[in-house]
């Protein structure tokens, strides 16, 4: 167990959606699930369910202490450095880079190759990787940012239905159905001012299955989420040639509408954000050595 426990990494990927918490001995991944963790919105939660992990792995590879091991931590809600200094110190780790959720999901989509990833799920972020380095643009939250994410569709697709209730806007059977299920202007009106995030991405199948279909709106809502990601990805320095990975349950409807450059150099994810948190922990061993 010496041996192992000294070739040992540990890794946690945290978001609005479950935490991950992983480690790997001598090749061998070991890996436990809790529920959400998001420090911003529920410091004292997300802090449970890391330890939570930590105890289960703990008991799953019989270790009574995994906290001195390198770690790398990547959680959604890490924002500065004063809220990973204050989770690392809760968290009783003596070795661990601490950051947002971003890093492990690029390292984790493109190793150390040089690339662009466009996560659009509930929410949204943008990420160039070159020699080493990585540039982001969004992540900022539904309120302040989150184009092209899943919730940006649904709620662009309900102001275009309001447009098209007005005559601003060209009524399609996009805009028909989601006024017929929300009972019109009125229920729209109600049902924005009180949805979360994952109710307005609910929405986006509807517009995504629409622009399959050749509904005008839908794909005028998609074209639009295409040219933010291209246009951030060339602001973050992407060029041409370098690899792109479509990350996120609605990123994949943009590629059609990119420029052809782009839709060319699309490649699948080489792995999950995990797989690049554990990554990043072995640089935090090789540091520490």
């Amino acid at each position: 167990m010496t041996e192992s426990r000294n070739s040992a990494v540990l890794a946690v990927d945290g978001g609005g959606t479950r935490c991950r918490v992983a480690c790997e001995i001598n090749g061998v991944t070991h890996c436990v699930e809790t529920g959400a963790a998001n420090v911003s919105t529920d410091f004292d939660g997300a802090l449970d369910q890391i330890r939570t992990g930590l105890d289960a792995l703990s008991r799953q590879v019989e270790v009574a202490d995994l906290r001195s091991w390198p770690a790398f931590v990547g959680l959604a809600g890490v924002t500065d450095d004063v809220i990973a200094g204050r989770l690392r110190d809760a968290l009783g780790l003596t070795c661990a880079r601490v950051e947002d959720d971003r890093p492990a999901a690029v390292r984790g989509a493109l190793g150390a190759q040089d690339g662009l990833i466009a996560h659009c799920g509930t929410g949204s972020f943008l990420a160039v990787q070159l020699d080493g380095a990585m540039r982001f643009a969004g992540g900022w939250g539904s309120v302040l940012g989150d184009e092209a994410s899943a919730q940006w569709v649904g709620r662009r697709a309900l102001s275009e239905t309001l447009c098209a209730y007005d005559g601003t806007q060209v009524q399609t059977g996009l805009t028909q159905k989601l006024l017929a299920d929300l009972h019109g202007p009125a229920g729209i009106v109600s049902f924005a001012g009180s949805a979360t995030p994952a109710q307005f991405g609910a929405l986006a199948p509807a517009v995504t299955s629409a622009a399959q279909a050749g509904d005008s709106v839908a794909v005028e809502i998609l074209k639009a989420g295409a040219d933010y990601i291209t246009e951030t990805a060339k602001r973050l320095g992407w060029q041409s040639g370098g690899a792109i990975c479509l990350t996120g349950g609605i990123a994949g409807h943009y590629g059609p509408y990119l420029p052809d450059e782009m839709q060319s150099a699309i490649r699948p994810p080489q792995g999950e954000p995990l797989t690049g948190a554990l990554a990043m922990a072995k640089e935090v061993r090789h540091e520490h050595r």
